[in-house]
């Protein structure tokens, strides 16, 4: 144990994986901005922490059973040739959930009936997205230990990568969220990106790995935009004052 800490392959994997968790995180993050929107401020703080603490507690646990973990990669169907795995089941599963609920969050805002009744029935309860948020968390775990075992066979480093990520999470996300509430056109953008998540977890589910490196630059890009648009919209406001 103590011989980790001067290992340098034992550090260079500790920030390699926790920069590979922080950055997979930025999808589950996205995720619990949008469902979180709706909800008044106390109720939205209450479920950013249950769904970070699940997120973590998932994690944690799937750690601890690793070896159950290989096996959900073992292949348990086949279709057409194609043999399927409960992790891909899962992600499967994972990638058509955040599509529906991304496509009806979308259908929701460009509804123009936005009366008091249609607010009043798009608040969501607390435990519904309590709920959902465990749903999600439970995929993105899954997507998450597995790579992480693919990269380091340390256990404490893996441990250690997921503790840093999560701290880094439960920071980000507040400002995350609050950015989002604040500028309704980049929950069109987040939206957006959730389809494109969903697509690329159904993607690896079937086999056809879409390189994230791809995924996440064209996020980035999107996001840079859409900054410059809202420091735009700013000054432009600023200067008919």
């Amino acid at each position: 144990m103590l011989d980790l800490f001067t290992d340098p392959n034992a550090w260079a994997a500790l920030l390699t994986l926790t920069a590979l968790e922080v950055v997979l995180g930025i999808d589950n993050l996205v995720f619990i901005a949008i469902l979180t929107s709706p909800l008044g401020r106390a109720e939205a703080r209450k479920a950013r922490a249950v769904g970070l603490s699940l997120a973590f507690v998932f994690r944690v646990l799937l750690l601890a059973s690793l070896s159950w973990i290989m096996e959900l990669t073992s292949p348990v169907i086949e279709v057409r040739g194609l043999a399927l795995s409960w992790r891909d089941i899962i992600l499967v599963g994972g990638g058509l959930f955040l599509i529906a609920k991304a496509t009806r969050e979308i259908h929701g805002e460009v509804d123009v009936d936005d009366g008091p009744s249609k607010k009043t029935a798009r608040k969501r309860a607390l435990w519904a997205v309590v709920a959902q948020l465990t749903v999600i968390d439970l995929v993105f775990s899954v997507d998450s230990i597995i790579t992480a075992v693919g990269l380091v066979d340390q256990i404490e480093v893996m441990v250690a990568a997921v503790v840093i990520a999560m701290i880094v999470m439960f920071v980000a996300a507040r400002p995350v969220g609050h950015f989002i509430e604040q500028h309704p056109t980049t929950k069109m953008l987040a939206l957006a990106f959730l389809l494109m998540i969903g697509l690329a977890l159904m993607a690896d589910g079937f086999h056809f790995h879409i390189p994230r490196g791809y995924i996440y630059s064209a996020m980035a890009f999107a996001a840079l935009v859409e900054f410059l648009n809202v420091l735009a919209r700013g000054r432009r406001r600023r200067s008919r004052r």
